[in-house]
């Protein structure tokens, strides 16, 4: 009884001591937000402010008060206590998708980064946060027009014959609106939300602030690698003359892609705040009603996908890196009835170097052909250390034990899956501390393969005997255009 009393009393001080470091960061958040909001003067302070910065300091703190008492009393590893966790973690992702949804823009742009990690983060979190990709926030017509009349210098009407109210879709730094210019051409126009640009760099110190303070209390977590990403990418984001220069990069680069069509960009109507682009229509690449409807074969869809990706990272290493369904349309060609994959918002690219390029090729090659000795070399030179076991099971999203017998030896069972999402709930403070050490490149590379694998499972075509030969051939071209002559595959009896 003493000595349950004593841990209560030590594990209560604990609780005190993390409670006041909470409290000191918390204030040390609202005073340099408070600073930042005074300094600048075109800040609405609804949208950033007292409101604003509480709205993230509180949720923070409440998030974190949850975590340190719901299963302080619960023994680790039990039944209840994987049921409780559970609870908190839908808890958490709720408080984390409300706040994400008030605050707008970079705090939406970054939930929705975490919703993408399907794999690596527990499955509270990620079937929580993907509803941001169809929950941003629209801009108002007025702030529309004064966008276009401020980039463009003219009014809608003396640019277009007509423009659909209505955006077609929004997101977190933009919405897209069908338009006809006065030469009769049809065309979708992206424009940005304005108050973007001035909050983001705001943003980011506050959530530099708050991950800190996470990290104080949870010493074990690290997630300064997503406020780095997102500082690091987010200005490319939101420059859509960059976006432009990518489109035309990537359709050049896989030209030899028939069924890829890239929208044409048009150019003297586009600025860093407007878009122009050809309008083509079709349905979402998840969407398989729209397939079967229009007699689109899902399986030559994934063929597709996974060809025109392996290109993208393993042989040119230049990699579209939102691939979310509503980025991804399909189609059939209006002349010719064919089958064309669209792809859109060109915004998020990563270029990867030719070293991180040829290490990952290797691991891949190692991956496929079961090579355990050089799995474990491949994925420590990109930064695992001792959890390259970890590291190539979120690379695959396969288990330990299948990554062992072949992952294209064995089929994925819906019991597999089911076992890979527990363990990114069971191992999140390895995971965490893995992608805080693996190159900066590994992070964007995680989340579309994520996303990629999230369509496979949409069509149900996940891990078919095609996309990794695909994968296979990618990578020995692009070892051979190198001039490093890929290893054979080891004999299966070795």
């Amino acid at each position: 009884m003493k000595t349950s009393l004593g841990r209560h009393s030590i594990r209560s001080g604990d609780m005190a001591r993390r409670a006041l470091k909470l409290a000191s960061w918390t204030s040390v958040a609202l005073a340099a937000s408070g600073i930042c909001l005074y300094s600048n003067k075109y800040l609405d302070p609804n949208d950033f402010g007292a409101v604003r910065v509480g709205r993230a300091v509180a949720t923070t703190a409440v998030i974190s008060y949850d975590y340190l008492t719901s299963l302080r009393s619960v023994p680790y590893g039990s039944e209840e206590y994987l049921q409780l966790r559970s609870k908190v973690h839908l808890r958490s992702a709720r408080r984390l998708c409300e706040l994400c949804c008030a605050n707008r823009g970079t705090f939406i742009k970054v939930g929705q980064h975490l919703g993408a990690l399907d794999y690596l983060l527990p499955e509270e979190y990620t079937s929580t946060l993907k509803v941001l990709h169809s929950q941003a926030p629209q801009s108002s017509m007025k702030e529309v027009r004064q966008v276009i009349r401020e980039d463009l210098g003219k009014e809608i009407h003396d640019l277009f014959l007509s423009f659909d109210d209505t955006p077609l879709g929004a997101a977190s730094l933009a919405q897209v609106h069908k338009a006809v210019l006065r030469d009769g051409r049809t065309v979708a126009v992206k424009v940005q939300h304005p108050k973007v640009q001035a909050q983001s760099s705001k943003d980011f110190l506050l959530m530099e602030v708050l991950v800190l303070a996470v990290k104080q209390l949870f010493p074990e977590f690290e997630f300064m690698w997503l406020v780095d990403e997102a500082k690091k990418n987010l200005p490319l984001e939101l420059d859509f003359l960059n976006e432009g220069r990518n489109a035309e990069k990537v359709a050049q680069m896989l030209k030899h892609f028939d069924f890829l069509k890239v929208p044409h960009i048009y150019w003297e109507l586009s600025t860093k705040r407007v878009l122009l682009m050809e309008f083509v229509d079709g349905g979402q690449v998840n969407d398989r009603h729209y397939m079967e409807r229009n007699k689109i074969d899902v399986n030559e869809i994934s063929r597709h996908l996974g060809r025109m990706y392996s290109e993208m990272i393993f042989v040119n290493g230049f990699v579209h890196c939102d691939p979310h369904p509503g980025n991804v349309l399909v189609r059939k060609r209006p002349d010719t009835g064919k089958v064309e994959i669209v792809l859109l918002d060109h915004g998020l690219y990563q270029a990867l170097t030719e070293e991180f390029r040829l290490d990952y090729c290797r691991l891949w090659q190692s991956l496929i052909w079961t090579d355990m000795q050089s799995v474990r070399k491949y994925s420590q030179r990109l930064g695992a250390g001792d959890l390259y076991p970890l590291f190539a099971c979120m690379l695959t999203a396969r288990s330990w034990d299948s990554v062992n017998k072949g992952i294209g030896q064995t089929p994925v069972t819906t019991t597999e899956d089911s076992e890979i999402r527990n363990h990114a709930a069971n191992y999140l403070p390895q995971i965490s501390q893995l992608l805080n050490r693996v190159p900066r490149q590994m992070l964007l590379i995680f989340k579309t393969n994520d996303l990629l694998r999230g369509i496979e499972a949409a069509l149900g075509t996940r891990a078919s005997a095609s996309s990794f030969l695909n994968m296979s051939r990618c990578c020995i071209k692009a070892l051979a255009w190198c001039g490093l002559r890929p290893p054979l595959p080891p004999h299966p009896s070795s």
